[in-house]
């Protein structure tokens, strides 16, 4: 176990909106959640009205998308998964970027695969072979 102590909780700041604590109530507890619940749900309603207004220039559109689901992923990072800066969630945060680390592996090896697939598939025929 840390030496770590909930006073130092206290002090530093460490602590996340829905992180249990000892003298903390159910509903102050279940406020948290439903905090989080109500940004999520939010930035879902703006990911869609985004994909649909004619307000934002269109090439933007994909931009506007990806800086909500950024926003979506702290949320639920934070609300939910209780990742924060503390230092007794060293082994999350580590596990939480290996997580990451190879889902971009494995996304980025597909892509690369289906990318070169084309090329190696078949060999190379003019058109006058192909009509034969």
């Amino acid at each position: 176990m840390s030496s770590h102590s909930a006073q130092e909780d206290e002090l530093t700041g460490d602590r996340g909106p829905t992180d249990p604590d000892m003298h903390e109530s159910l509903p102050k507890r279940l406020q948290g959640y439903l905090l989080g619940l109500a940004l999520a749900a939010g930035l879902t309603v703006a990911s869609f009205w985004a994909a649909q207004t004619p307000l934002i220039y269109g090439p933007s559109i994909p931009m506007a998308l990806v800086a909500l689901a950024i926003a979506q992923i702290g949320v639920h990072l934070v609300f939910f998964l209780h990742i924060t800066t503390g230092p007794d969630n060293t082994n999350n945060t580590m596990a939480l970027a290996f997580g990451i680390l190879i889902v971009f592996l494995v996304v980025v090896g597909s892509i690369w695969i289906m990318f070169h697939l084309g090329e190696n598939l078949m060999p190379h025929m003019s058109h006058s072979e192909m009509k034969m």
